[in-house]
């Protein structure tokens, strides 16, 4: 019920910030922006999944081409009483994996070529045990949405710097055109780092949820502790360089190679915290 309502506070959010730049074009403006939003947020619930699979040009795997991956996702779910997803391979070669879908029977999971690589098959249970339970709670409808989000506001920030460099603010009334003016210059400063509240308020608690439901689904923390320090230390050596920084709240671990003060904005826990809470269930 928390997540449907989040889901639901932030589709409404994106169509109140659509009709506010709507509004610095006039009436019309705002109508335009009022239908934008309801389109994108009809193909965001909908479609969001396909997008983000599209982004990182995942492709199905069948059951002859993985039976090992096929197996392990069918064990995990039947121990979880999980639905069985569709099953993604990204072609990368930096370690990753992530869930996406608008519910557990509208759901997928997609694993990178560098994972298949680097884990064994209890590290890999562990990591699938973390996405699955991602949609047993049913992350993952409202972590593809943020991530659509994220994404329209960071467009709606370079429109507006666009906008405001060429004077498309409304003419019909000029005395509120400078402060229109200032308006969308603020905006297009606050935007890209509203997008980036959004992805935190929605990131970390939920990864500690999974990597504990996941532990318990793979019948051993130490698989999915001993994959993160894998995957943690892939990834620095080889993160990914295609990925969309709004999105990446969607992976198991941060796919970019996070140093220094960027790391304070991460949208995941500290790895060392979550691998210590992951020790930690053995000795309870």
């Amino acid at each position: 019920m928390a997540n449907r309502f989040k889901t639901y506070f932030l589709l409404i959010l994106l169509t109140v910030l659509f009709v506010f730049i709507g509004s610095f074009f006039g009436k019309s403006g705002m109508i335009i922006a009022f239908l934008i939003a309801l389109a994108l947020n009809w193909f965001s619930y909908f479609f969001s999944d396909k997008i983000v699979l599209a982004m990182y040009r995942a492709r199905p795997v069948s059951y002859n081409e993985a039976p090992d991956l096929h197996g392990l996702v069918e064990q995990l779910c039947q121990s979880g009483n999980i639905p069985k997803p569709s099953i993604y391979i990204i072609p990368s070669q930096s370690p990753n994996a992530f869930a996406t879908g608008r519910d557990p029977n509208h759901a997928a999971v997609a694993v990178t070529e560098g994972i298949l690589e680097i884990l064994n098959e209890g590290e890999l249970k562990g990591v699938l045990g973390h996405e699955l339970t991602h949609v047993k709670n049913r992350d993952i409808l409202i972590a593809t949405i943020v991530a659509t989000i994220a994404g329209a506001i960071t467009m709606l920030a370079r429109m507006l710097q666009w906008a405001a460099m060429f004077g498309g603010v409304d003419r019909d009334n000029r005395k509120g055109g400078v402060f229109s003016l200032i308006a969308m210059l603020l905006f297009a400063i606050l935007a890209p780092i509203a997008a980036m509240i959004i992805q935190l308020a929605v990131s970390r608690s939920r990864e500690y949820l999974a990597d504990e439901g996941g532990a318990k689904l793979c019948g051993n923390p130490l698989y999915l502790a001993n994959a993160l320090k894998k995957l943690s230390e892939g990834v620095r050596r080889n993160p990914m360089t295609t990925s969309n920084p709004s999105t990446s709240h969607l992976f198991i671990v941060n796919p970019f190679s996070a140093k220094g003060l960027v790391n304070l904005f991460s949208t995941h826990p500290p790895m060392e915290e979550r691998i210590k809470r992951l020790e930690n269930m053995l000795v309870r």
